[in-house]
């Protein structure tokens, strides 16, 4: 991760749409802790993604991924910054990975695939830190935050499979 955006770069990456993107709407650019900024901010428009089915709902996030590659790679050229902090539109995609089967679960359920998330995104197990370390461009700002967000839907699925097998 890079340096927090200086004011110019903050302004520079507002003055367009592939930055407002990247920036996660606004919500990278918390001062404190953007990541879970912008995992709490991708909540919202889960709420109403989560009403679709499956074959819908996997749509959607693979095309919020080519739409997350393109913005932040442009985004990142913009401002000279391989994956600044503030860039959280990857924690957009891999948080709604890690809700994939909750669409309908407990409160809970929505909390545990948040936490895992988190803990992947942070932690970064194999093949997350992998990828972080090994792929650049748009595509390495989001790689790693969605295969971290479907290891964290994997652990929830198992989980739900074990509270309500009994």
């Amino acid at each position: 991760m890079s340096a927090a955006l200086g004011p110019d770069q903050r302004r520079v990456l507002l003055a367009h749409a592939d930055g407002w993107v990247a920036l996660g709407f606004g919500s990278g650019l918390v001062p404190w802790a953007p990541g879970t900024a912008g995992s709490l901010a991708a909540l919202l428009p889960w709420l109403a993604l989560r009403a679709l089915p499956l074959p819908q709902y996997l749509l959607v996030l693979a095309l919020a991924f080519a739409l997350g590659v393109w913005a932040c790679d442009r985004a990142a050229r913009r401002v000279d910054l391989r994956d600044p902090g503030a860039f959280v539109f990857d924690e957009f995609v891999g948080q709604w990975a890690a809700l994939l089967f909750v669409a309908r679960g407990p409160w809970w359920a929505v909390a545990l695939a948040f936490a895992l998330f988190r803990l992947f995104d942070v932690w970064k197990p194999w093949p997350v830190g992998w990828l972080d370390r090994h792929l650049h461009g748009g595509l390495g700002v989001m790689a790693d935050d969605a295969v971290a967000g479907l290891m964290a839907a994997g652990w929830v699925w198992i989980v739900l499979q074990l509270v309500y097998l009994r």
